[in-house]
């Protein structure tokens, strides 16, 4: 496929505790995209910390890894024409209260009264960061693809 490439999206916790995994995944087929990779994961800090390793050091930061391992979530791998730009466009702006409506954030996600941001989704923001987060999330895939490589 020309210009094909793939993006992570991550289900967080609360987009599964909702039950949108099913819209959310919809979503993204309806716009033609392949799911090439899905599975439901509970968070490590390891991961999180390499996840959002410019905010570690943040006061903010514990309450990302708090928020992102109070249950399971979904990581999914999907590929497609300028896939990356497409879905973070997609998920909506990152606050709640400021995402567009027929947005995956405007239609699902909401403020909570403790403060902490919680918003149903990740999508990575570029194909570099695509990458870097697909290893972290799919190591597997990683270990296997440098596998046949060598084959």
């Amino acid at each position: 496929m020309a210009n094909s490439e793939k993006t992570l999206v991550l289900v967080k916790p609360d987009g599964v505790a909702e039950g949108h995994i099913g819209d959310i995944i919809s979503r993204l087929e309806q716009k033609g995209y392949q799911i090439s990779a899905l599975k439901v994961t509970n968070a490590t800090e390891e991961q999180l910390q390499a996840h959002y390793a410019e905010k570690v050091g943040k006061p903010y930061f514990k309450e990302i890894e708090t928020y992102m391992m109070e249950g399971p979530l979904v990581a999914i791998i999907v590929s497609g024409a300028s896939v990356v730009k497409a879905i973070h466009h997609l998920a909506g702006n990152t606050r709640p209260s400021d995402a567009q409506p027929g947005s995956i954030r405007g239609d699902y996600a909401h403020d909570y009264p403790d403060g902490i941001l919680r918003n149903i989704i990740h999508t990575s923001d570029s194909r570099e960061n695509a990458h870097h987060e697909i290893a972290i999330w799919f190591p597997e895939l990683a270990v296997s693809s440098r596998k046949n490589e060598t084959d």
